[in-house]
């Protein structure tokens, strides 16, 4: 594995369930914003739970990369893509924040009803009704999302740079289980 260290199992598993939740919520709302009828309010109440969802799972990811170890980036890497890593991943964690955000305040500025599984659990609005401010979010609602998918197909861009071209370990950080610890190997006779 070329020395590199693997994620903690927990970070591994957020990363993995979240890649799939945001995948599946960017497809979803490209096609809610496709659609009319039935579908589209099927689509909505697959939206609204899957991005408090995202939100919930996204702090709790946060707190855990604050309070885990995060394995180095390989020495020969250059330092512009070093910073670019680094700042996409701050991107991409403030997005997954930001976002739901802005669509929970859209609704509560539409006065729209915010519920998670049919009528019996709702939100509570977090802002004050007002159509200005609600076609405003409407609006920064969509551009975050399409900055987030770009970000999402860069990420995976580069996930495969280093697995396929590079080779340096990094891919496999994320989906490798951990090695022992090496005074745990078991000794080999000579």
């Amino acid at each position: 594995m070329n020395g590199m260290a693997t994620f903690p199992l927990l970070s591994r598993v957020l990363h993995w369930l979240m890649a799939v939740m945001i995948l599946a919520m960017l497809f979803i709302g490209l096609f809610m914003a496709s659609s009319v009828g039935p579908d589209y309010h099927r689509l909505v109440a697959l939206h609204r739970p899957l991005g408090i969802a995202i939100l919930m799972l996204a702090i709790l990811r946060v707190a855990n990369r604050l309070r885990s170890s995060v394995p180095t980036l390989p020495e020969d890497l250059p330092r512009l893509l070093r910073r670019i890593a680094t700042t996409s991943h701050i991107l991409l964690y403030g997005l997954m924040i930001v976002l739901p955000f802005v669509g929970w305040g859209m609704l509560s500025a539409g006065g729209f009803p915010i519920p998670l599984w049919g009528q019996s659990l709702l939100l509570p609005p977090i802002l004050p009704h007002n159509p200005a401010l609600w076609s405003w979010l409407r609006s920064a609602h969509t551009i975050l999302a399409f900055a987030l998918f770009g970000l999402v197909l860069a990420h995976i861009g580069a996930a495969l740079f280093h697995g396929l071209i590079r080779r340096d370990g990094v891919l496999r950080s994320m989906c490798a289980k951990e090695a022992p610890s090496p005074d745990l190997q078991e000794q080999k006779p000579v």
